[in-house]
């Protein structure tokens, strides 16, 4: 039941709960996404439950393949015409002013994809899920060796049919530059990254941790475009990472930080379109339903993790 809920809960965190879609194409989203998303999810939690590391290991795998869903597998990092025709076209525009030559990609919207897979993707639905699960098996691993064999495949057939689907626009050149960033976010996650080690209560309550997480996601808002904007972006994400690497070991301070990005996307999908234009109040009734979802979720996520003695990684 645990990786069920890992699994739907990233899929939807991924591409509905900033308002990609409506709430009729849910059960689309979770059919058909479920196998690039959720296998993700709850196999990145796998290999750092199982060695120990972690967040950090969870934060940079999660990088890692927000760098190869976008390059590789959808192609939309390369590809000009991959929102063309949705309502982010203008945005798709845009973020030209951050132009990378030769790579031929936008810093702007490698950031933004990146980031949003580490928090929307992997990190948040992990922290809601585990905070959830019973305290004796929180922070163990939850698959036997098949089942991480099975989701691996699964993933890798999700991943071809999604490329066919997507067509062929990467040049060599591209594929290689994005095997060396993955390649060395995997070897960081994997081998640089430290067993976390127990450590007592952070002095910072969870609530107060939670609300300046949220305030810097919020202000974010505002930073505007182009490489200026980009830099400012990049600055409040490492504010972000240190808070989460330095204070959010376990319980109700996981929850404030990772809960943080998922209401500053409920928020936000009030202000977004889904990627095909619908009416007005199906919009409206989706970005509600995402806002009270996301709302429960963190309350029953708060209860359940409960105060904590001793913090775990």
């Amino acid at each position: 039941m645990r990786v069920v809920a890992l699994w739907v809960l990233a899929t939807w965190c991924a591409e509905c709960v900033w308002g990609g879609f409506t709430v009729v194409d849910y059960p689309l989203v979770v059919l058909f996404l479920g196998p690039l998303y959720g296998c993700v999810a709850v196999l990145i939690r796998e290999v750092a439950r199982r060695r120990g590391g972690g967040w950090p290991v969870m934060m940079l795998l999660a990088a890692a393949f927000g760098v190869v869903q976008a390059g590789l597998v959808d192609q939309s990092l390369f590809d000009r015409a991959a929102l063309a025709e949705t309502e982010f076209a203008e945005w798709n525009r845009a973020a030209e002013a951050t132009w990378v030559p030769g790579l031929g990609f936008s810093a702007e919207q490698l950031f933004e994809w990146v980031r949003n897979h580490v928090w929307l993707s992997v990190c948040a639905p992990i922290a809601v899920v585990e905070a959830c699960s019973a305290p004796a098996v929180r922070w163990v691993p939850w698959l036997s060796r098949r089942g991480v064999v099975g989701l691996v495949v699964l993933y890798v057939l999700a991943s071809v049919v999604n490329w066919s689907d997507s067509g062929r626009v990467v040049s060599s050149v591209q594929v290689a530059a994005v095997l060396v960033v993955v390649a060395g976010l995997v070897a960081a996650a994997l081998w640089a990254c430290p067993p976390a080690r127990p450590e007592s209560v952070s002095r910072v309550g969870p609530l107060v941790l939670g609300v300046l997480v949220l305030v810097v996601e919020l202000g974010a808002w505002f930073f505007g475009g182009g490489w200026r904007g980009l830099g400012l972006q990049v600055v409040a994400v490492l504010v972000v990472v240190v808070l989460a690497v330095r204070w959010a070991r376990s319980g109700r301070h996981v929850v404030a930080v990772w809960g943080a990005g998922l209401v500053s996307a409920a928020a936000g999908a009030f202000l977004a379109p889904p990627y095909e234009a619908a009416e007005p109040w199906l919009m409206v009734v989706s970005d509600v339903f995402g806002a009270v979802l996301v709302a429960g979720l963190l309350v029953v996520a708060w209860q359940r993790s409960g105060p904590v003695r001793v913090a775990v990684p």
